[in-house]
């Protein structure tokens, strides 16, 4: 497992802007595909983004494509996530996550608030 921490959160206009980091800590960040969920106001968590640690293939909730762009830094431990053209509908808690290989996610952040107003 890793520790997680989130930043970058805040409230924003429909068709802002926001980007997202989360700095790691811990060993092999590199090996680990990290991602991004969301867990709108009462709703359940859902996948947002996700980027492999070996090779970089990223992987996109329909929802975000096109707009989100997920990016990592393995020399800094720092998996990022730019945010554009923001809608009302992305208001929600976005958690950093990793995992090893194909295995369930087994770190989690604390969680950052987006809150976009219409």
């Amino acid at each position: 497992q890793v520790q997680l921490v989130e930043s970058g959160g805040g409230l924003v206009q429909a068709g802002g802007s926001l980007r997202l980091s989360c700095a790691a800590s811990g060993r092999a960040f590199s090996r680990r595909t990290m991602g991004w969920f969301r867990q709108p106001p009462g709703k359940e968590r859902e996948f947002v983004s996700s980027i492999r640690g070996y090779d970089g293939f990223t992987s996109y909730a329909d929802s975000v494509k096109g707009r989100f762009t997920i990016s990592r830094d393995n020399a800094k431990n720092t998996v990022s996530l730019q945010m554009d053209s923001l809608k009302p509908e992305d208001t929600a808690v976005y958690y950093c996550a990793s995992r090893v290989g194909a295995s369930e996610y087994d770190s989690w952040g604390q969680g950052t608030q987006v809150t976009v107003s219409s």
